[in-house]
């Protein structure tokens, strides 16, 4: 599916900083940054890529931080409170 297809079904583009400990050196963390169309609040794509994660990757999973925003949608309006002149 394309891009807006998936946002006018409701997905929105979603970020994932996803923090893991390396696998030699448990103590250093290292940084995954991974962004998908995804559906708030349970994010059912990244929930799937992170099962994955802790099935086939060796480094253990510390956290997971999200941002989503919404790419379409509707027009915003705001109405003028008062108008003025210039001659």
């Amino acid at each position: 599916m394309s891009a807006l297809e998936l946002q006018l079904k409701g997905y929105r583009l979603t970020t994932a900083e996803i923090l893991y400990h390396l696998p030699d050196h448990e103590g250093l963390l290292q940084t995954f940054v991974r962004q998908d169309y995804d559906l708030a609040p349970r994010f059912p794509v990244l929930q799937k890529f992170l099962t994955f994660w802790q099935h086939n990757i060796e480094g253990r999973l510390h956290s997971v931080r999200l941002a989503h925003v919404p790419l379409v949608r509707p027009a915003e309006f705001r109405h003028a409170q008062a108008m003025q002149y210039l001659h």
